[in-house]
């Protein structure tokens, strides 16, 4: 029968609502607690800038970025920050390399022997060979036996680690630990103390144990901030460890612990966790010598085995309290999918108003990305807080007080993802342990959508993935591999002894430094390498990583091989372009160099004023102050053979020698022509036909240009333009410019005409004759520069300054994107 609607919200919805303001009360004290943490959103932007300059990503990609490296380290985003803030600035490598490295390599380029017979071609599906071990003598780097796992290492080193991982099975604290280490290697390797760090969620530094250390030094180092330059931290990012040799050249480089001279020689391991690399414990010698090939694998496999027992301690530190919910968390920990124990939160009443999760399976997360253990202590309706009044709350409900198992049927369920809503099906499973559920939950769509995610991303990466296990000597290649090497899929995955074939020859010596590093030393390794295949030449990078055993021999090799042929051709091309705009860009120097030597041979400016026929000159000019051009910017004030004075200012338009040559025309053909007694409007007349003459045979050149002559008998100065601004006169403190007379722009027509202007100066009157550079503002009107040159001038040239051309130039502040030639004439006054 189905239930009143009304009613059935009157009912239910007055106990959801008092669920879920319940769970907002709480929630908003959590907030207060929450806001001491505000420092944290500085340490992300700082992380997502950093991103943003080097990666060339805007902030939300930045963003993702960081979360999306957190989720595949399997840390939280605070600590990719840290680890992001502390790769900023690069440390020099110092001893850390890997020892036998370089002779391995030199050993793989001497031969290439011929190797096994290949698999048949026609062989589909993973590889698969029974061979047996070869002489090592007689292997190629390339040669897949020689890593097979057939059984390694001398009885003597096997005799101590074992005797070391059952001791260790027996510790009970992290300083047990350590004290285990150091006594074990404290004779086959001299270490003289030990110090484990692990990484807490604020990315610091926490010594958990030690043993051969004072206490007080141990003190100093017990926390440590995320700094650049310790050692621990750069191992515990980098996932590889760091040989510390020199002392004085490591005290430059890290920040040691205690005086350099104190351990000669250190060493700080990675402790892999379960996911990730989680800590790092670092050994400490009196001996000066470096460690050997023998001792660094040692102290590496000695590492190995005290991660197990580290991983113990931090789940007996964590385990809950109460026994029942311990032995449910163990379970838990071993099965795969998705599993939570709730126990309820009842009313005062008594009536069950949320669900505490007090075990969780590693699979299960919550719609904000919290996994596993991260939900424990937390509420349901904090979590899932959608599935109040649904019929899986009433699910719940029914199995915690009957005890029947509740078999949820598929329902929908709707979640927000990095922003983008997406929706799932999902089946529920409840059924009560004591006075508690246990849920279990399938995600039916998951596997289709991440193979599908997973394809799309090989494809638009144009990447693909590779597995090989060492003990059966299985391989396995995605499609996108088999494209990438253009191989037919039905030959199955390349062997490892047919890769040279493939390779470009220079490349073989490098490759074969990183197969060893890989497979030999355990190292992860990415190197790109260069294959010939059909369609050409192809670059191709390969990031791998291998599975070792307790004794850090490799057994397992995942990794993916991606095909970076196109970038590589758009880097040459760019490559070739830079080339080709460096040439360039020394023609343009060398140009501009030339252009600036005559410019000053042509334009000498006098370092103070100058005095002609009674009158008062400053001169400036001010060259354009960005890019490799000279421009055409000029003046010319002389004294004529009858006792007037001649005064020019032009621009050519354009920049470079042919800008400064035909100022060069310009300037000695305007005085030539006025000296043997040409009137201004003629001369400017012929000018402007010169400049038309010559652009008939070359690049048609135009100018702007004002010419004015001083007699000084009658104080009157005549003046002519060509498309020139205005002169500006400031009399008596204020400043007006002069009406334009008739005079288009030189080399514009051959129909221009000029007309003269003449003005009568009186005693304190300043003349400004002056380029566009002086008043030209990206984005702003001529006549809105205009406004600001008269305001300034006023200003300047009635103000009393000693100086008033310089006054000037600094009030306006000339953006400097051209040149700026300026001339101020100026008519004493009686008194001066």
């Amino acid at each position: 029968m189905q239930k009143d609607p009304a009613a059935s919200s009157d009912e239910g919805a007055s106990a959801e609502v008092l669920a879920l303001a319940k769970v907002v009360a709480r929630l908003r004290a959590e907030v207060a607690d929450l806001e001491g943490l505000g420092s944290l959103t500085a340490v992300l932007e700082r992380a997502k800038g950093v991103l943003m300059a080097r990666e060339g990503l805007s902030a939300d990609e930045a963003y993702e970025a960081l979360v999306e490296r957190a989720g595949h380290r399997g840390g939280t985003l605070m600590e990719e920050c840290w680890i992001t803030l502390g790769g900023i600035r690069s440390r020099p490598s110092g001893p850390a390399g890997t020892a036998g490295t370089a002779g391995t390599a030199g050993t793989a380029e001497a031969s290439w022997p011929a190797g096994p017979t290949a698999p048949d071609p026609k062989a589909p599906g993973p590889v698969t060979s029974g061979r047996g071990p070869a002489p090592d003598g007689a292997r190629s780097v390339f040669d897949p036996d020689r890593y097979l796992t057939v059984g390694h290492g001398d009885k003597g080193t096997r005799a101590l680690l074992a005797g070391l991982a059952v001791s260790l099975a027996d510790a009970r604290t992290t300083a047990d630990a350590a004290a285990l280490l150091h006594e074990a290697l404290r004779r086959p390797v001299g270490v003289d103390g030990v110090m484990i760090y692990t990484l807490d969620g604020a990315g610091r530094l926490k010594l958990i144990g030690h043993s051969g250390i004072d206490e007080v030094l141990a003190a100093q180092w017990q926390d440590v901030p995320p700094l650049v330059g310790v050692a621990a931290l750069e191992v515990i990012n980098s996932g590889e460890p760091r040989w510390l040799e020199d002392p004085a050249r490591d005290a430059v480089t890290y920040q040691l612990i205690g005086p350099p001279e104190r351990w000669p020689t250190r060493a700080w391991i990675p402790v892999a966790g379960e996911e990730r690399v989680t800590g790092a414990v670092g050994f400490f010698r009196k001996l000066r010598a470096p460690f050997g090939e023998g001792e660094r694998a040692l102290l590496q496999q000695a590492v190995r085995l005290c991660g197990g027992s580290l991983r113990v301690f931090e789940r007996r530190t964590t385990s809950p309290a109460d026994p029942e919910v311990a032995a449910v968390q163990r379970i838990f920990d071993t099965v795969s999918g998705a599993a939570i124990l709730l126990a309820p939160v009842r009313s005062p009443r008594g009536e069950v108003e949320d669900y505490r999760i007090e075990a969780a399976a590693p699979d299960s997360v919550d719609v904000a990305g919290r996994r596993g253990k991260e939900l424990v202590g937390r509420r349901v309706l904090e979590t899932y807080p959608t599935v109040a009044g649904t019929p899986l709350w009433q699910g719940y409900l029914d199995a915690l007080e009957t005890g029947t198992t509740y078999d949820g049927e598929p329902f929908s369920y709707r979640e927000v993802i990095a922003g983008v809503p997406e929706t799932s099906v999902y089946s529920v499973r409840a059924a009560r342990l004591g006075g508690r559920l246990i849920v279990s939950w399938v995600r039916h769509d998951t596997a289709a959508r991440e193979i599908r995610r997973l394809t799309t991303m090989q494809r638009l990466g144009n990447l693909g993935w590779a597995d090989w296990n060492l003990a059966t000597d299985t391989i396995e290649w995605s499609d996108q591999v088999y494209a990438i090497f253009d191989r037919a899929t039905d030959r199955g995955p390349m062997r490892l002894e047919e890769l040279p074939k493939h390779l470009v020859p220079d490349d073989l010596p490098k490759l074969a430094g990183a197969v060893q590093r890989l497979l030999g030393e355990g190292s992860p390794i990415d190197h790109t390498f260069r294959i010939g295949t059909a369609s050409g030449i192809r670059h191709v990078r390969i990031v791998a990583e291998a599975e070792t055993d307790a004794y850090g021999a490799p057994v397992e090799v995942h990794g993916f091989f991606q095909d970076l042929t196109p970038q590589r051709d758009t880097e040459l091309a760019l490559r070739e372009s830079e080339r080709a705009v460096l040439v360039q860009r020394g023609v343009l120097q060398a140009e501009r160099a030339i252009a600036a030597r005559l410019q000053h041979a042509l334009l000498p400016i006098p370092e103070q004023s100058i005095e002609l026929v009674g009158l008062c000159v400053d001169i400036a000019y001010m060259p354009q102050d960005t890019g490799v051009n000279v421009g055409g910017d000029w003046y010319s004030a002389i004294e004529l053979p009858d006792k007037s004075a001649l005064f020019v200012v032009g621009d050519v338009a354009g920049h470079g020698l042919d800008a400064v040559g035909a100022m060069a025309q310009l300037r000695f053909t305007a005085k030539g022509m006025i000296i043997t007694g040409s009137a201004l409007p003629d001369a400017m007349r012929r000018l402007n036909t010169l400049l038309l003459h010559t652009a008939a045979d070359q690049t048609a050149t135009t100018a702007t240009m004002i010419m004015a002559r001083y007699r000084p008998a009658e104080r009157r100065l005549a003046w002519v333009r060509a498309g020139h601004l205005p002169p500006l006169l400031i009399r008596g403190g204020e400043a007006r410019f002069l009406p334009l007379p008739e005079g288009n722009l030189l080399g514009a027509s051959f129909d221009s005409v000029y007309v003269e202007e003449t003005l009568q100066l009186e005693p304190g009157d300043h003349l400004l004759l002056y380029t566009d550079g002086l008043i030209e503002v990206p984005g702003e009107t001529v006549d809105r520069g205009l406004a600001r040159l008269a305001e300034a001038a006023a200003t300047a040239m009635g103000g009393g300054f000693t100086e008033p051309l310089a006054q000037l130039l600094a009030s306006l502040h000339p953006a400097g994107r051209d040149d700026v030639c300026v001339l101020d004439i100026k008519l004493p006054s009686d008194a001066e």
